[in-house]
């Protein structure tokens, strides 16, 4: 695996981007413009799984980055039970909402497998790095 130099290069947090942008999409185009609770819910769970995935990284640390990344596949869960909430209130077809979930699915199992690979790696971060005076 080539060495990743910051977030932005990590694919788990382009295709979190990618969804996170179609439910803007969703929130701007459909009735759910209108639910402004539940608009406010579903793009804040889909904006945390990429922050969280950025922020993780960012800690210089392998064992804090897993904890973040589980963090992120949880919002993955929650931005997915969202989106069976605005299926029921009709602001998407089911069409939509197969891709959609079929989407977080494929995500949440690339985040999962990435912490996996994590847990094999004796590295845990340069925060960790014995400095010499």
């Amino acid at each position: 695996m080539a060495t990743i130099k910051k977030f932005e290069d990590l694919e788990i947090w382009q295709e979190a981007r990618r969804l996170s942008n179609e439910i803007i999409i969703l929130s701007k185009n459909t009735g759910l413009q209108k639910d402004y609770k539940l608009k406010d819910q579903v793009k804040g769970a889909s904006g945390s799984v990429m922050d969280n995935i950025a922020e993780g990284f960012e800690r210089d640390g392998n064992l804090e980055f897993r904890q973040f990344l589980s963090i992120a596949k949880g919002s993955a869960g929650e931005t997915r039970s969202q989106l069976y909430r605005i299926f029921d209130s009709e602001y998407i077809d089911e069409n939509t909402l197969k891709i959609l979930i079929s989407d977080y699915e494929t995500l949440s199992k690339r985040i999962s497998g990435f912490i996996s690979y994590l847990n094999k790696k004796d590295f845990k971060g340069i925060k960790y790095k014995e400095s010499n005076p």
